[in-house]
């Protein structure tokens, strides 16, 4: 960044836990003054990484740009506007001029007011996806056939008193564990609230009595020590910031986490590990850095 004045620091939450992990010692005696914007994109950031990425590298004072959208989008569909939109850390604030975004239950009602719900656009955009190349059939059925003439983002979401919409992960990664349904980025986001943590991932794995367990992969900031007690302390965390039903049922120390090469968490491969699907895993050379795979592995089969 100082060889090259950057201005635009445009990153991943992932990429941004990775750097908290080492602490401000990653902007010491480096020369920021060029940069004018921070901006994060790809999966909901916490508070806590929000904050530290506002107060290292942008001296409490560089707006950060949370954007939501998604490469069939064609573009940033909620954002702020930068140095205009008040911010608040983990919210990516509100849709962008056009965009009709809006927060739908099940049964395919809109939500009104504060709520949370599946996030959809109900109307058309510039720069939208029109279809599939070859497969027209394949996208209507995955982006409009959950409710008839909207698309539906796969996303939830919720929507604060002021109009905020705060993104709470991916609908497909949420959690049943003995009937209560809660987003693996809630607990994800709670985890990484503590000060040991550097970063965490959660899924699910098959459980015979809550029907999904909750397995959590935990990196630890430098100089923590991964032990029993550590793990005695971060669930007695999730119970008092969620609940007991958050407890986790199996914690895995992890060297890092499978990662493409723009920082975004392979959680399929996390699945299929705590699953003991190992062997399913498909092509991981494309991460960035493949060799922890192997490592997660072993270290699933310990534990087990």
């Amino acid at each position: 960044m100082e060889k090259h004045k950057v201005n635009i620091f445009y990153t991943a939450p992932t990429a941004i836990r990775a750097l908290m992990a080492d602490g401000d010692s990653v902007v010491e005696n480096i020369d920021l003054s060029s940069l004018k914007l921070l901006a994060t994109a790809g999966e909901p950031i916490n508070p806590e990484a929000w904050r530290w990425f506002h107060q290292a590298f942008g001296k409490d004072q560089i707006p950060i740009i949370d954007t939501w959208w998604q490469t069939e989008t064609g573009g940033v569909m909620i954002t702020p506007l930068p140095g205009a939109t008040p911010l608040k850390p983990g919210s990516a604030t509100r849709p962008f001029f056009g965009i009709k975004a809006e927060l739908m239950d099940a049964d395919g009602n809109i939500l009104e007011g504060e709520a949370q719900g599946n996030l959809v656009i109900t109307d058309s955009w510039p720069g939208q996806m029109r279809t599939i190349y070859g497969d027209h059939r394949r996208f209507v059925e995955t982006y409009f056939s959950a409710y008839d003439g909207v698309y539906f983002t796969s996303d939830g979401a919720r929507r604060d008193a002021d109009g905020y919409y705060w993104i709470t992960g991916r609908v497909d990664d949420v959690l049943n564990v003995s009937g209560h349904r809660m987003g693996t980025a809630e607990i994800e986001s709670a985890l990484v609230a503590h000060h040991a943590v550097a970063e965490a991932a959660v899924v699910g794995y098959p459980h015979d009595i809550k029907g999904q367990g909750i397995y959590v992969y935990i990196t630890l900031n430098r100089d923590e020590v991964a032990d029993d007690a550590m793990k005695k302390a971060l669930n007695t965390w999730l119970r008092k910031e969620i609940g007991p039903v958050a407890i986790a049922d199996i914690i895995q120390w992890a060297p890092g986490l499978p990662k493409t090469r723009s920082g975004k968490i392979m959680r399929r491969i996390l699945r299929k590990i705590a699953a003991g699907e190992s062997d399913q895993l498909g092509d991981v050379s494309t991460l960035a850095e493949p060799a922890v795979v192997p490592q997660l592995i072993e270290g699933y089969e310990k534990l087990v």
